[in-house]
This record gives structure tokens, sequence and C-alpha cells, in this order.
């Protein structure tokens, strides 16, 4: 289906690819992986001929249809979310779309003298629309993104108006209903709540194509892909199995890489004595030449290249009171729509709870309720004794100075820390070297959302009040914020669609449902274990 053989590929100084090779056959699931920068969305676009390799091949099978979500979204706007969804099955859309013209121009006073007219081009417009399978299409359109969370009002308003979250969903929507022979998916997780994550998860195990995708949620790409590729050095290397073999096999690797450079080392070193100590010696002439000569031939092995992952030990937050959030009887709505009707809710010293609800449920307003950024209609909100909080946020990211380097900024939160720390934390969330001198105007979310994190974790405060902190995050990152915050001392409240981050890090769940809030003891896993489902409202398996 698709193949890249040998393939070179420079940006600028950049050696991305040097001869490397891959395959992906139908009904293939590959994941592809390497570190920020690798080359991994270049692959997909030279996959998809917008880019083109320096040197070697990339053949797709004649006739196949490929669809590519990326980050990039283009411009939307002028038709609802259902048309540009539609939009990319393509003359669907433009018949749907003049059959809604000429709908209101029926109904038109001002167009009366022409109704026949209009009538006569409706006729022909449906009879071409019910032709192409039209109205199946708006269905599964609206079938698809329904199970992206879309409500039917933001399904028939203007694409235009909803925020660059929603857009990346419609992006993905349209490319799920091409049902393409290959899909190229770069990040489709990143903007996803639990249940629309859930819901892609089980139509990508269903679609019987090519897929080749990257995603920073590791549960997500696990359930889904049978083989991963691994951009390394300009190589592709190709595993069998799922993210956890492929990270079983890649230590064993680079343990016997280990143990035959060390092995060879000695080696050396025992030679190289050899030949320094008699080399003067006119009776080992012989066998000093002979070894010199060997040593020549020889083939160096390379030691292993050592992946940089530091890990953030946090201070010790100072000790708070035993209750530190209560709610009573907490009222909240927006406009006619309530969210809670007499709330009650008690969060204890060292408890961790992940708040669980689709869409709309309430998670978001209730940590703004906690960090005091909405206030209720009714009832009281209190924050406990000693309770020092650390608030995180999607809006955070946007309280950073943009023209402050990373350094500047991290110094200016914390004067009196030495430039040593400061550089050690920094390197903790992944600012390495002249890293720390970027303009904080020129990061991007994921680099936003690691220095707001670093400023939150480095003074720790003792109540973490957490909103998707995982979102734009790579899974190395991830995989450090989930170590540092499980020594954390002080008590969290928390909503992520990260099902490694909830399972490794929650002690309590709360869970809102149209029907009333739940409380469970034990954390995600054993909600999972108790409720048969990973999210409120899916059917049990679902």
């Amino acid at each position: 289906m698709i193949r890249l053989d040998n393939i070179s590929k420079q940006n600028g100084h950049q050696i991305l690819f040097i001869e490397a090779s891959m395959g992906i056959q139908k009904g293939e699931k590959v994941g592809l992986v390497g570190p920020n920068g690798a080359g991994k969305t270049t692959l997909f676009r030279m996959i998809t001929g917008q880019e083109q390799p320096d040197d070697g091949l990339v053949a797709i099978d004649p006739g196949m249809t490929i669809g590519y979500f990326s980050q990039d979204v283009g411009e939307m706007s002028g038709q609802s979310a259902v048309a540009a969804v539609m939009d990319g099955v393509g003359p669907v859309s433009a018949l749907a779309a003049e059959m809604a013209r000429l709908e209101a121009a029926m109904v038109d006073p001002d167009q009366a003298d022409e109704l026949d007219a209009i009538l006569e081009r409706y006729g022909e417009v449906q009879g071409r629309f019910e032709e192409l399978d039209g109205y199946a299409l708006d269905a599964r359109a609206r079938e698809v993104l329904a199970g992206l969370s879309f409500s039917q009002e933001r399904m028939d308003g203007d694409v235009g108006l909803l925020s660059g979250g929603w857009k990346m969903r419609v992006a993905l929507a349209r490319i799920l209903l091409m049902r393409p022979d290959g899909m190229l998916l770069d990040e489709p997780s990143n903007h996803l709540d639990l249940e629309s994550l859930i819901w892609l998860e089980a139509f990508l195990k269903n679609y019987d194509g090519a897929l080749l995708m990257t995603s920073h949620d590791r549960a997500f790409m696990n359930r889904i892909i049978g083989k991963v590729v691994e951009i390394d050095a300009g190589s592709l290397i190709t595993y069998s199995g799922d993210l956890d073999f492929y990270e079983q096999q890649r230590a064993l690797g680079e343990a016997q890489r280990q143990a035959q450079y060390e092995r060879q080392q000695a080696m050396l070193a025992k030679e190289i004595k050899f030949i320094e100590r008699f080399k003067a010696r006119a009776s080992h002439a012989a066998q000093v030449q002979s070894r010199v000569k060997k040593l020549d031939k020889i083939e160096r092995v390379e030691a292993p290249r050592r992946r940089q992952s530091v890990q953030f030990d946090f201070q010790s937050p100072p000790r708070s009171g035993d209750d530190v959030i209560s709610l009573r009887n907490v009222h909240k709505g927006y406009g006619a729509q309530p969210i809670y009707e007499g709330l009650d809710f008690l969060v204890r010293r060292k408890e961790r709870w992940c708040v669980l609800g689709a869409n709309g449920a309430g998670k978001s307003t209730l940590l703004k309720l906690v960090a005091g950024d909405t206030k209720p209609d009714q009832g009281m909100v209190n924050i406990g004794a000693s309770v020092r909080m650390g608030y995180f946020a999607q809006h955070s990211m946007d309280l950073l100075d943009g023209e402050e380097t990373i350094f500047e900024s991290l110094e200016r939160s914390f004067p009196q820390a030495g430039q040593g720390a400061l550089r050690t934390l920094a390197g903790c969330f992944g600012f390495s070297g002249d890293d720390v001198e970027k303009p904080c105007r020129v990061l991007s979310g994921g680099e936003k959302a690691r220095l707001v994190m670093a400023k939150m974790l480095f003074d720790p405060p003792n109540l973490l009040v957490l909103d998707e902190p995982t979102n734009h995050l790579d899974m190395a990152t991830k995989e450090m914020l989930v170590a540092a915050l499980a020594d954390f001392e002080g008590t969290m409240l928390f909503v992520s669609h990260d099902r490694h981050f909830l399972a490794a890090l929650s002690n309590r769940v709360l869970e809102l449902t149209p029907e009333g809030v739940h409380q469970y003891g034990g954390g995600y896993t054993e909600y999972v274990t108790r409720t048969g489902q990973e999210a409120p409202g899916l059917h049990p398996g679902g």
C-alpha cells in the first residue's frame, strides 16, 4: 500500500533521514514514534506528496486514497460544521449547500416570480444529491460529529465561530467520514475529551484501511496499533507489537549494544596496552605489527545514545489542615442551564480526586469554583486552613509575558533561586541548553504548558487543582510529570482525558452525570472495574 525505499531528507542543516525504509500494508495499524523534531510530520508530508525526499522513493499503490489529519487546520467559516465535514467527500457538500440556498429562496417573497425556475433547479440538485447517497452521508457526518462530542446546535452552527480545538475536531471528522484507503493521523488525540477519545478508539479499531498515527496518549495508541515504526538517528526501525512491546524490545536492544560496546572497549584497551608495552622491543616487533593491523580492521561498536530523561524532585509542600476544600449546597448555572443544584463535596488532606463527566457536565466549572475564578449562585465554597493552591488551567498559558525568555520568566518568579537550580528545573521540563533563551511568544502550546507547570511545581503548593494538565505534553514529559506527582505529598483535584494519568494518580473519583453526582473511594482503575465503563455515560465495555 505505502512504501518508503531508502529515503534521505535534509531540512536546512538538519539531517532527518538517511537511506531509511518502511512499509504499511492494508489493514495494518502503525504507531510512529520518535523525539520531537525527529521528522514525524515531514514523513507524513512526504507520503502525501507535500514534500519530496532528497533521495529514494515514496511509493503509493495506484488509485489509493489517503486522508491526512495534521495540527495545521486551514481557514473554515461561512458554513455549518456538518457541511465542512461533508466537504471532504467531494461534490455532495456543494449540492447540500445549493439545496439549502434554494430552500431559502423558495420562501423568499422577493423571489416569488422565479419560483418555477427555483423548483425546477431544486429537483435537479436533489436528484443528483440522492444519486450520490447524500442523505445517508449527512446522517453519517452527524454520527461522526456526535462521536466527537458535538451537540446538534454546534453541528449546525457556523464553523468559523468555533474555537481552535473544535475546528480540529471538524478537520478530524472530515478525514473519518472520507473512510480513505489510508489514514495519516498526526496527534488526533489532542483536544479530545475522554468520551470522544474512547469513541475514536473504537472507530479506528473497526477501520479496515492502512493507518499510520502519532499520539502523546499512550493508552489510546496502545489499544489501536499492532506495529511501531521508530525514527531513530535518521533510520526507520520497525517493531511488531504495541508500544509496551516496542519499549521492551528497544531496552533489550540498548542493553545488548551497551554490553557489546563494553566488551569491545575492554578488548581494545587490552590490545592497546600490549602495543604500548612492547612497541620499543625488537623481539616483539612482528606481534606488535600484527596487533596494530588487527586493530585497524576492527569495526568499532558505537556506544548507544542515551535518551535524556531528567526526573524532577519535589520539595515537600507545607502541611495543610485536614479539610482542604468544602462545597456546601452549591448551585451554579449559566443562563437557563443549571450545572449544579445543591452540590456537597469535601476534599481531605492527601486525597487525589479525579473529576469525570461528559462535555458540559461541569468539570471545569467545579475547578473554577474551587480556584475562585467563578462564584457560586448560591451556597458556600471554603478553602481550608494553611492551604496554598496551585491552579493550572488552559488560560494559565496566556498569562506568560511574551517578551521574556524562558529563563527570565523563571527568574522573575523565583528571584531567590540560583542560576543552576533554575537551569536544572528548565531541563526537567524539556528546556535544555539554549532553549532557555527562547522568548515566550514563540513557544508552542506544549512548551508553554511545560513552563507554567515548572513554575507551579518548583515551590510546590499543598493543593494542586489541574484542568487537563497533559494537553500538548509529549510522552516523555508526561511520564516525568506522572512520576513527580506520584511523590507529591499534598492534595489534588484534577480533570484529565489521559487514562494513564488518571490511573496512576487518582485515589478518589467524582463522577458528574445528568442523574446526579457520584463519589467513589478508590482511584480510576477501581472506578472502571466497579462501573464497567471508562467514562460516565458510556455503555459497559464501550
